[in-house]
């Protein structure tokens, strides 16, 4: 329900309003004048300020009211307000619409008159809210699991018992698993799945825009902030936020991602108002979280936060039964994406599948048939098309069958065993760094710090 707050220094025009507008099903709060207000707007969700622009029997001026509206501004407040004058000054309505007064009202009013400008605004504030929620927002796939093996079925049935309930999942499990599909899974299966699905990967955020990608930002509120932007948490209000790679945070920003889980409180950044975030929260790690804690990376109260229920993905080797049904799957995905809609898996490239480890999980094998798919000379693919061995045996016999490699740094080691792996992967960054065991970002933060051009990796 929308809560109007009425600042007047009279009781019987507040109480006038407030009878007006309950009676179209706002709940009112009032206020004597603009130093009490300001403490019920710093305590309180208010919906939109009906605000009197004197406060003093002997002025017409209307400066106690431009006032008001210049300390909402310098708070950063987005809250909509009517401002309403017993005198018909276009002076002042101008000026307090100058500075962000939506409309007034003359007193005394018409009670048609004001429940119509404030249904009116309030309907305008949503709308603007929701375009601008639609275009920050993430676009989802329906999540389809195809699971044949005993470990992925008794998974998603934990998965379906979680996804009913409000309480916050970890989701545990090897890069290329498949932990950000199994988040959108159990948002659809929820009691929230008719509201928005958000993801953000915390690993892929600088430190310093950190409050800004969550929480959101008023404009002026640092150097770059050109205008108001809205943060993953404000966006994702009454549904699901998904955050990815929720290791990589920071430990100096966990103790401000652990007030919001443990109140729903948070602040926009260059803003005083207190705001509530009604999210459930899904996140997402390949690391081993003890561990962190052992040492001193990772706040244990956050991770406990974080890990009411918490589900484990098993890697594909653990499951055998579901690989030749999912690069059935990925053949059509890919096929149908390439224009090469009739393709199959012959005998001994599905043996050559299911013989094969997978250190890469379901996204190497996506990108292991997206390359049979394009190179492939006929419309059968054969073992020799998967190429699976080729990798691993390019860098056994670099290392292992080299018995004179130079001693060297670990940098210049690190940056050669990363252009190593670009060059085997032709360009690819992604299948290059699951080959090394390094999440995307974790890829391209070492890229960055090697200077490596990947063109020079492409060629």
């Amino acid at each position: 329900m929308d809560t109007i707050l009425v600042i007047d220094d009279q009781a019987d025009v507040r109480m006038a309003a407030i009878v007006a507008l309950n009676q179209i099903g706002y709940q009112c709060i009032e206020a004597q004048g603009p130093e009490q207000a300001l403490g019920l707007i710093n305590s309180s969700t208010i919906s939109l300020i009906l605000l009197d622009m004197n406060f003093k029997l002997d002025t017409t001026s209307g400066d106690e009211g431009l006032r008001f509206l210049k300390q909402l501004q310098s708070l950063g407040s987005t809250i909509p307000v009517v401002v309403m004058t017993a005198w018909a000054s276009v002076d002042v309505a101008v000026k307090a619409m100058q500075l962000g007064a939506l409309d007034f009202i003359e007193k005394p009013w018409n009670n048609l008159r004001l429940t119509a400008v404030v249904q009116q605004q309030l309907k305008q504030q949503k709308t603007s809210h929701d375009n601008a929620c639609l275009k920050a927002l993430n676009t989802t796939k329906n999540a389809d699991y195809i699971a044949n093996s005993p470990a992925m079925r008794q998974l998603l049935t934990r998965a379906k018992r979680a996804a009913k309930t409000d309480a916050s999942i970890l989701i545990t499990g090897e890069n290329g698993t498949g932990k950000s599909l199994l988040a959108q899974y159990i948002h659809q299966h929820s009691n929230r799945c008719e509201q928005r699905y958000v993801s953000v990967n915390i690993g892929a955020i600088a430190p310093s825009l950190f409050e800004s990608e969550l929480f959101g930002h008023k404009k002026g509120a640092f150097t770059d902030a050109k205008e108001d932007r809205l943060g993953r948490f404000e966006i994702a209000n009454g549904g699901t936020l998904f955050l990815d790679e929720i290791a990589t945070l920071p430990l100096e920003l966990q103790s401000k991602m652990l007030r919001v889980l443990e109140s729903q409180e948070f602040e926009v950044l260059g803003s005083s108002q207190t705001q509530i975030a009604d999210v459930r929260i899904i996140a997402a790690t390949n690391a081993q979280l003890a561990k962190a804690i052992e040492e001193g990376e990772f706040r244990r109260d956050l991770l406990f936060r974080l890990n009411t229920i918490e589900l484990h993905i098993p890697p594909l080797r653990e499951r055998v039964e579901d690989i030749i049904e999912l690069a059935n799957h990925l053949l059509t995905t890919h096929g149908r994406k390439y224009k090469r809609t009739n393709m199959t898996l012959t005998t001994h490239a599905m043996t050559a599948l299911t013989q094969y480890s997978w250190p890469g999980n379901v996204r190497e094998l996506s990108h292991c048939i997206e390359r049979a798919v394009i190179m492939s000379d006929n419309d059968n693919i054969t073992a020799n098309d998967l190429i699976l061995e080729q990798p691993s045996s390019e860098v056994s016999h670099s290392t292992a069958g080299d018995k004179s490699l130079p001693l060297l740094p670990l940098e210049e080691l690190e940056k050669q065993m990363i252009q190593k792996a670009l060059a085997e992967f032709n360009g690819n960054v992604i299948a290059a760094g699951e080959f090394l065991g390094l999440s995307k970002s974790a890829i391209y933060r070492r890229i960055d710090k090697h200077q490596l051009d990947l063109k020079e990796a492409d060629s």
